[in-house]
């Protein structure tokens, strides 16, 4: 109704509206002129009777184009079927109808030649002997794409020929056709063919045979057929070695390279830079550097057009000559890349005329294509200047591409980012600024690139960030990181690109081993669950619904981890929405995936088991192809009672269930299950792997509440002794007026009691390292990597470090850290300011030290009375 209100009805827009339906039944006429009359459908029948033979040769001698084109794609069809008689009766009549045949056709009949050689339908021999000629025949076809369709035929067809066949059949003509009497078409054929002969035979045949004709070639009067040969004496360059190269090629390549056509100088400049390794020193030196420095001078004067070439290939050139650059050089061609890096960002376009305005368009795109290349060769400028002179050489020009106003160069730089901090090292942390503003970079591109390798360049700042890479210390080590990675995952979620927020999404299950476990609970985790609950995308709600397992199996507060296994159950295996349960089946995979048997019977079994009295077929039906895995769960005698749920649940959707669909999925489960082996509590060999596996991951999961049960006990410990200070505190203030007898009393009954309860010193420090021991190396990617490797067992010497949970501490340490020091007469016990854990539990036990200190001072004195009476 709001449409209709805005239209206006007047008679000059009626008349308007006319002439545009007139409009649309020009438009129709055609159409249903092009329909199909009875006479053309009478001759386009077929007699079903014929076999496909037959009716491919009545299609090719009588039917139309699009029929015989048919018949040519079906060619590969024919010949594994009957090649015999396709031989025999059907390729001479593609043979007859190819002379007066269309592009389509050729095009049809050039793919379909090369299909029948890949599929061997014949031998080789034969291939040639019927194929071959028709190949060569419509190689010179006056169509350009139909000529250079049949060649790329030909060359698949070179590789696979016997020498002798190609010798009489295509070396031998091709003199001729070389000549400078054959048409253009011709000479640009001969030039690719020889490029791929010169693999073919050995160096002295092609040095007699096919180099005279490439010299020929290379100073054809066109500059299409100079600038072919040319980029073709790069594979005959690796077909005749080293020494040929030198003495034929290189000649050719530096008159080329001086050539009045651009195109071919281009070629020429490309043929030698992807040639450098076959030259010698002193050929780089005394003939390709000059060569090069000419280039690089000209670029910016009288050649532009091998500009965009030459940042291309820039990095591979440096880094070939590098061992002949003198220092001067070297600073010569680095300053050089530098103002290619900028290039464009400085101009001033002041002027107002449309053609300048278009030169500068055309010379805008070209710019941006030179600063891409730039980008592109980043990581090779890196290794030129060497990985320590980067901040002092090529910083400033890092940060201009990653900050550049145009996307592609931007983008190819996030590509190129996990390169750049390999290179770096240590010295990764220079670029951490780099990292955030790629991340919260205003193109999805550009975050898509960067994305890719995430976790390989978050683990290198985090490893080698400099004095803040220390396990303690992660989040110092790269500022503004989580704000980054907020900000990024919002801006994929709001935007279409749903492989984007994707990928992200499974990438970002990295960061427990980069960031604390609470800033993942109050940043990530509930994100990861809205995401589940009310993302639209398949695939992004099974990437959040892996990434929040990862996030809970890596959590180190109980709390936080029942919290969020309540949320699970309630908000999506008791939702609402029939999608959200369907989701909680998707994350009890993916709990099973991560976690320990034990662990998903202690919290998902029931659950899951619930969902078999949910109202939704699609649900009980994916219930149903999950049970296997939920069985496999279970260990008996242990979980015996789950077993006759589970099956008291099978029964009843047997005996209840009435979809068909549901029903018939629930039978074929039950055959799987009656296969299945359960496993045991002991190890079986037949689960051997996966039991070890199992242990390994309960044995962690274990260790994580024992390090809440410490740590707590730290944070009480820490409490009580700050307590118990204040109480000495004011002791001491009230009896500052005691004799000094008694004062020597109560620092001989502190040193007993600190030596009367080492022992149970020494087991609680035992616990603490050991706790310590797995904050700082268990949760690490390369000892327990869950997410990245879910079906290995963990690292070996991380087995080795855990195996003793209980009863072992992981880590050594000296006793001189829990050493104490009495202060002179005070009586009070003072403790190294190194570790502020030992004087947290040291400080504890004081209280212990003070109610012991009567009785040890009174059975002290009693001794030193007894041996004074007995001298």
């Amino acid at each position: 109704m709001v449409f209709f209100a805005r239209m206006d009805f007047s008679q000059g827009n009626l008349f308007g509206y006319i002439e545009d339906l007139q409009e649309l039944t020009i438009i129709e006429r055609p159409v249903r002129r092009s329909l199909k009359t009875p006479e053309e459908i009478e001759r386009l029948t077929v007699d079903e009777e014929l076999n496909d033979i037959e009716r491919a040769v009545y299609l090719l001698s009588s039917g139309q184009d699009i029929q015989g084109t048919s018949v040519v794609a079906n060619l590969p069809v024919l010949m594994r079927q009957n090649p015999a008689e396709t031989l025999r009766r059907v390729l001479p009549k593609i043979r007859e109808v190819l002379h007066v045949a269309g592009v389509e056709m050729q095009l049809t009949a050039a793919v379909s030649f090369l299909t029948v050689l890949q599929d061997e339908s014949v031998s080789i021999h034969t291939y040639s002997h019927s194929f071959l000629h028709i190949i060569l025949q419509n190689l010179e076809h006056r169509d350009a794409g139909v000529s250079n369709a049949w060649l790329e035929t030909l060359l698949a067809v070179i590789e696979a020929l016997p020498k002798e066949t190609i010798r009489h059949e295509i070396l031998n003509p091709l003199v001729s056709k070389t000549q400078i009497s054959q048409s253009l078409q011709s000479r640009l054929v001969s030039c690719k063919i020889m490029g791929k002969l010169a693999y073919k035979f050995e160096a002295h045949i092609v040095k007699r045979e096919i180099l005279p004709l490439v010299k020929s070639l290379c100073q054809d009067v066109e500059y299409e057929v100079r600038t072919c040969m040319c980029r073709q004496l790069e594979h005959i360059a690796q077909g005749i070695g080293t020494e040929l190269t030198k003495t034929v090629v290189l000649p050719e390549l530096v008159e080329l390279a001086r050539d009045e056509g651009s195109s071919v100088r281009l070629a020429a400049f490309e043929t030698i830079v992807n040639l450098l390794d076959m030259f010698d020193a002193d050929d780089r030196s005394q003939t390709v550097l000059p060569l090069v420095k000419s280039f690089c001078e000209k670029s910016f004067k009288a050649d532009e057009s091998i500009l965009v070439s030459l940042s291309f290939h820039l990095g591979k050139l440096c880094n070939g000559l590098y061992g002949i650059f003198t220092p001067e050089q070297h600073l010569r061609f680095l300053e050089f890349y530098k103002k290619l890096s900028t290039l464009g960002l400085q101009q001033e376009n002041g002027h107002n005329d449309n053609q300048l305005q278009l030169q500068t368009l055309e010379q805008e795109k070209k710019y941006i294509s030179v600063r891409k290349n730039c980008a592109y060769n980043f990581p090779a400028m890196i290794v030129f200047v060497d990985p320590k002179n980067f901040h002092l050489e090529l910083y400033s020009i890092f940060f201009c591409l990653c900050h550049d106003p145009e996307v592609p160069v931007r983008y190819t730089m996030a590509i190129s980012f996990y390169e750049v901090a390999k290179l770096l090292n240590s010295g990764v942390y220079t670029i951490h600024k780099e990292l955030v503003t790629l991340l919260q970079d205003e193109s999805l591109e550009v975050l898509d690139a960067l994305v890719g390798h995430l976790p390989e360049i978050l683990e290198l700042m985090t490893t080698n960030g400099g004095e803040n890479s220390g396990s303690e210390s992660k989040l110092l080590s790269i500022p503004d990181l989580i704000p980054a990675l907020t900000t990024a995952e919002q801006r994929a979620a709001t935007s279409l690109k749903w492989r984007t927020h994707e990928k992200l999404l499974q990438k970002y299950a990295c960061l427990p081993h980069i960031i604390s476990s609470d800033q993942i609970y109050y940043r990530f985790l509930h994100r990861m669950l809205t995401i589940i609950l009310t993302n639209n995308v398949l695939p992004v709600q099974k990437a959040a619904a892996r990434t929040l397992c990862v996030y809970l199996r890596y959590n180190r507060k109980q709390e936080q981890r029942h919290e969020v296994i309540q949320k699970l159950i309630e908000q999506l295996g008791q939702g609402k929405s029939y999608w959200n349960r369907l989701r909680f089946l998707d994350t009890c995979e993916f709990i099973m995936e991560l976690f320990s048997k034990s662990f998903f019977c202690k919290y998902f079994f029931l659950p899951v088991l619930e969902l078999t009295h949910d109202p939704v077929a699609n649900v009980r039906m994916k219930l149903c192809y999950l049970l296997p895995k939920v069985k496999s769960t279970l260990k008996i005698p242990s979980d015996k009672h789950l077993l006759q749920q589970l099956e008291l649940c099978i029964r009843k959707l047997l005996c209840q269930e009435k979809d068909k669909d549901v029903l018939t999925i629930v039978k074929r489960t039950v055959l799987e299950l009656d296969r299945m082996d359960i496993s045991l509590d002991a190890f079986q060999k037949r689960f051997y792997e996966n039991d070890l596996l199992d242990q390994e991951k309960e044995r962690q999961e274990h260790l994580l509440l024992e390090m809440e049960q410490l740590e707590k006990e730290k944070q009480q410990s820490e409490g009580r002794s700050t307590n118990v200070n204040d109480k000495i505190f004011e002791k001491k203030r009230r009896d500052n007026k005691t004799s000094s007898v008694l004062a020597k009393s109560m620092t001989l009954s502190v040193s007993g009691s600190s030596s009367g309860t080492s022992a149970g010193k020494e087991d609680k420090k035992s616990k603490l390292v050991r706790s310590q021991s797995f904050s700082t190396q268990a949760l690490h990617p390369k000892y327990s990597n869950i997410d990245k490797c879910p079906n290995k067992s963990t690292a070996t010497g991380y087995t080795s470090s855990i195996s003793g949970m209980g009863k072992s501490c992981m880590l050594s340490f000296t006793d001189d850290t829990f050493r104490t020091r009495s202060t002179g007469n005070s009586g009070n016990a003072t403790f190294p300011s190194s570790s502020s854990l030992t004087t947290s539990r040291n400080s504890f036990n004081s209280a212990d030290q003070k109610n012991n200190g009567n009785k040890e001072s009174q059975s002290r004195k009693m001794s030193i009375k007894n041996r004074k009476s007995n001298p």
